[in-house]
């Protein structure tokens, strides 16, 4: 990975060492080495707040790494039928039509299953990037191919963003 970008498996190893590094300065009494290991650790969950950050605008997604992804059109689309499902259900209930009202049922939870098959989509091919990215950067760097690194990380940094913004949505789904 390049120096630019964050990554949650050293922000995790950072994050350990810290936690070891304070604990046996607390032991021995040597505050200063606790203090270095507490300030290891707040850098390290910094690097991982960073390195899960996401921004969304639409149907794009936008990560720390400078990648901008388009999501699944699925999510999009499944978003749009669970609130005119929605709409459906609740102007059926206003104006007493069960039909409209099963119907706008029927849209909204049709409309859950294709955004939730989209962000599926763009989770697994995120994390399909992610690692023909890696991958391929380790070959580059082997062979000193520049080029080639180059382009194995951005393609890791738009598999990152793509798992990340599919991440985020799941996860407001959920609360």
């Amino acid at each position: 990975m390049s120096d630019k970008n964050t990554s949650t498996l050293q922000s995790y190893i950072d994050g350990a060492t810290g936690a070891v590094q304070s604990a046996i300065g607390s032991l021995t009494g040597n505050t200063s080495q606790e203090g270095q290991g507490e300030a290891k650790k707040d850098k390290a969950q910094f690097e991982n707040d960073a390195s899960h950050a996401t921004a969304k605008l639409g149907g794009f997604t936008a990560s720390s790494s400078g990648a901008v992804t388009k999501d699944d059109p699925n999510r999009q689309e499944g978003s749009w039928n669970q609130t005119v499902g929605s709409a459906k259900e609740a102007i059926g209930g206003l104006v007493g039509s069960e039909d409209l009202k099963k119907a706008g049922a029927q849209q909204n939870a049709e409309g859950k299953g294709q955004e939730a098959q989209g962000q599926l989509s763009d989770f697994g091919s995120g994390i399909a990037n992610r690692v023909g990215g890696a991958v391929q950067g380790g070959i580059a760097g082997i062979t000193g191919d520049r080029e080639a690194q180059l382009k194995a990380q951005e393609q890791h940094d738009v598999g990152k963003t793509m798992q990340r913004g599919a991440e985020a949505d799941i996860q407001k789904q959920n609360s």
